[in-house]
């Protein structure tokens, strides 16, 4: 990896999410009452499941590793476990996933157009989006 952490953190970013676009601030919707929906523990059990066959799928064409102390390609069952119980990086070539145990969305950095493109598919077989966010 040539980029640290902190430097992939400061690069573009794309969003891994149930929803296909950024939800406006002045959207006349529940988008509160929605996402509180979704945290509860069946519905964030079933995106995190999604969430996880992104990454595992993505697994299959790339060398990834979970934190940058780890070695590469943990068996899937540690990758499991690991995105149900803590904040994991995962990072894929100059490219970093970032998931939180409690979030609803991933978020990609740093993606190359390839990794992008794959991610955008894999993410859609899920019923999932990708999208950038308006900053």
């Amino acid at each position: 990896m040539k980029k640290t952490i902190e430097e992939l953190f400061q690069t573009p970013y794309w969003i891994i999410d149930i929803l296909p676009e950024q939800v406006p601030p002045d959207s006349p919707g529940q988008f509160f009452a929605v996402e509180k929906f979704f945290l509860k523990e069946n519905q964030l059990a079933e995106i995190k499941r999604k969430h996880l066959n992104v990454l595992l799928k993505l697994n299959c064409y790339y060398d990834i590793s979970i934190d940058p102390e780890t070695e590469s390609n943990p068996s899937p069952e540690r990758i499991g476990e690991e995105i149900r119980k803590r904040h994991l990086l995962v990072l894929i070539d100059d490219a970093l996933i970032l998931s939180e145990p409690d979030d609803t969305h991933m978020t990609i950095f740093n993606p190359d157009e390839k990794l992008l493109t794959l991610v955008k598919t894999i993410a859609a077989g899920e019923g999932l989006y990708v999208w950038k966010p308006s900053v």
